[in-house]
C-alpha cells in the first residue's frame, strides 16, 4: 500500500522574507538526509476547505469568480481559508458554504484532503461532500471579487464532461468532481466529516 508521510526535516534557519496581508514566504534552510543543505523560499498558508455541494438532481453548486493571479474567470466550488484561530475545519467548510452561496447542507463527510503545491506552498486543503442541501436562513453581503460572484447549480455530468474537455482549470474544483465521480463509481462513501485533518498545519508538529 502506498501512503504519503508526515515528518518534517530538521531546518537549521528560518527567516520571514515577505509579510504579505493573507499570507507570508518564509526561508528555510534544511538538512538532507544526504548531509546536504538547501534552501528553499516557500508560501505560509494557514490551510484552506472547499465544498462539493450536490443536490438530488445529481448537479453540483459551483461558484464562478474573477481571479486576478491567472487573469480569469473561473468555475470553483465554494472555498475559503482555515484563518480563524481555533476553529474547526468543517465549520470553516459550512461557513463558506453559507457565505458565498446562501445554502445550509444537513449531511456532510470528507472527500479528499490534497497539498496544492507541494513544492512550494505549505498549503493543505480538505475537500468536504454536502448532500441535503437547502437554502440559508440568512443571506450574506459580499465584498471585493466576490461581489460579482455567480453560484449556479451545474448537472454533475457536465461539470465531469468540462473537466475531461480541458475547459475548467480550478485544481481544487477538478479533483473534487473526479473524486467523487470514482466514488460514485464504487458505490463508495465518503470518510466522516470529523475524520482527524492530521495534515492541516495546526495538527502537524512544529516544523
Amino acid at each position: 500500500m502506498i501512503e504519503d508521510t508526515l515528518g518534517s526535516l530538521p531546518v537549521t534557519h528560518r527567516e520571514t522574507v515577505f509579510h504579505g496581508r493573507v499570507w507570508d514566504v518564509e526561508r528555510h534552510t534544511v538538512d538532507l538526509p544526504s548531509g546536504t543543505t538547501i534552501v528553499r523560499d516557500l508560501l505560509d498558508h494557514p490551510g484552506a476547505v472547499a465544498v462539493l455541494a450536490v443536490n438530488e438532481r445529481d448537479e453540483v453548486l459551483l461558484v464562478h469568480q474573477y481571479r486576478h493571479p491567472v487573469g480569469a474567470t473561473m468555475w470553483e466550488l465554494p472555498a475559503g481559508l482555515l484563518d480563524v484561530e481555533g476553529e474547526d475545519p468543517l465549520v470553516g467548510a459550512q461557513r463558506e458554504l453559507a457565505e458565498e452561496t446562501d445554502t445550509v447542507a444537513a449531511t456532510w463527510g470528507v472527500l479528499c484532503d490534497i497539498s496544492t503545491s507541494g513544492g512550494g506552498s505549505s498549503e493543505m486543503l480538505r475537500i468536504y461532500l454536502a448532500t441535503d442541501v437547502s437554502d440559508a436562513p440568512e443571506t450574506f453581503a459580499r465584498t471585493d471579487e466576490e461581489a460579482d460572484m455567480e453560484a449556479r447549480w451545474v448537472p454533475r455530468a457536465e461539470v465531469v464532461a468540462a473537466a475531461l474537455s480541458n475547459r475548467l482549470h480550478n485544481a481544487t474544483m477538478l479533483t473534487a468532481v473526479l473524486a467523487y465521480e470514482a466514488l460514485r463509481a464504487r458505490d463508495g462513501a465518503p470518510q466522516p466529516a470529523d475524520v482527524p485533518f492530521d495534515w492541516h498545519r495546526p495538527a502537524r508538529p512544529e516544523r
